[in-house]
């Protein structure tokens, strides 16, 4: 048996119930999405820790006084983005940040404290299969019976800032499953939107485990500035993104972006505002699909592209371009769908 789902995303803390993919039922993604390379220069220093082996909730030195902040964490929000600002080094959060995700029921599949990133397996948010009398009774006594169309991803970026802290950026991945034939017997696994909801969701949750008291994190999670206009133009022939902001908040902003849309970032170097990603093009003889149930496709025989995705700021603006792996502008459609794909996501 099968439920048909349908639930409103506002998430409340009742409504989020996760059982991992990698306990029942597994989605068939391309490797090409979930291996990054190794890198020395983004090595967390130490091992992982504990939540009792340091005191959660202890204001540090010079914290942040304004009013997205309590003790030593503070959210920070660009339209639909948020991430995290934790004035604690990377190598004491990476262990309470690993603890959160298997408490709230997921499987890591990434967890490379070197490259500053873990990822859970696809799991199920079972909060949102019905509450009938049937789910009431039958579904106590065989809950495998039960099962939404839709399953999550999230990944977890950690990133030292100049002062020592950490900046924590949750980005999430959806698939939902369909029916692709008339005859509605077979169903296959295609990409959805990421949800801005669920992933401020998992940074207040993430708040409190690093001991924001819950009310004051659902207060901060729920404010934050107005977002900064961003647009698509052409500049010297090639596509680019313009964004109305410098080139700090850019970066993470462009980055949130990247990892919400699925690229395999296999590097990145902040000092010359790159990040080097990998790419699968679509095929010509294959029109069916969205450009991103292309990034997800594992019938493809096709070798992943490479393209360095550049920022160069002026003031408080910020212009992101598409370079081929040699560092060459480049114009091909491929540029112009990545480009439409990050403005997508930054609007």
């Amino acid at each position: 048996m099968c439920a048909a789902l349908s639930a409103c995303s506002v998430l409340d803390g009742d409504k989020v119930d996760y059982k991992s993919a990698g306990r029942g039922v597994a989605l068939e993604v391309p490797p090409d999405l979930n291996q990054l390379s190794r890198d020395s220069r983004y090595q967390v220093p130490g091992g992982a820790v504990t939540a009792s082996a340091f005191a959660v909730g202890q204001a540090a030195p010079g914290a942040p006084t304004a009013t997205n902040t309590l003790g030593d964490v503070r959210i920070e929000r660009s339209g639909s983005q948020r991430w995290l600002v934790v004035n604690r080094p990377a190598d004491q959060l990476w262990g309470p940040v690993r603890e959160f995700w298997l408490e709230n029921g997921f499987l890591l599949t990434l967890d490379q404290s070197s490259l500053g990133i873990m990822e859970t397996d696809w799991a199920e948010n079972r909060a949102k299969i019905p509450t009938d009398f049937i789910r009431n009774t039958l579904g106590k006594l065989i809950d495998s019976a039960y099962s939404t169309s839709e399953r999550d991803r999230f990944r977890t970026r950690l990133e030292r800032s100049a002062n020592g802290g950490t900046e924590i950026y949750v980005s999430h991945r959806g698939m939902v499953e369909v029916y692709n034939n008339k005859e509605k017997d077979q169903t296959v696994w295609q990409p959805r939107p990421s949800d801005p909801e669920i992933e401020t969701e998992f940074l207040r949750r993430l708040m409190v485990r690093l001991g924001v008291p819950q009310e004051q994190a659902k207060a901060l999670a729920a404010s934050g500035p107005a977002k900064a206009s961003s647009r698509i133009a052409v500049v010297n022939n090639s596509p680019v993104v313009q964004i109305d902001e410098g080139f700090d908040r850019a970066w993470r902003r462009v980055g949130l972006a990247l990892d919400r849309t699925g690229f395999t970032v296999e590097d990145r170097d902040r000092t010359q505002g790159t990040y080097f990603v990998r790419y699968v093009e679509p095929s010509a003889d294959k029109k069916e699909g969205s450009f991103l149930s292309k990034l997800f496709r594992s019938d493809s025989s096709d070798p992943p592209l490479k393209f360095r995705i550049t920022l160069r700021s002026q003031g408080e603006s910020t212009t992101v371009s598409v370079l081929n792996s040699q560092g060459a502008p480049e114009t091909s459609v491929n540029a112009q769908r990545i480009v439409q794909v990050i403005a997508d996501d930054l609007k």
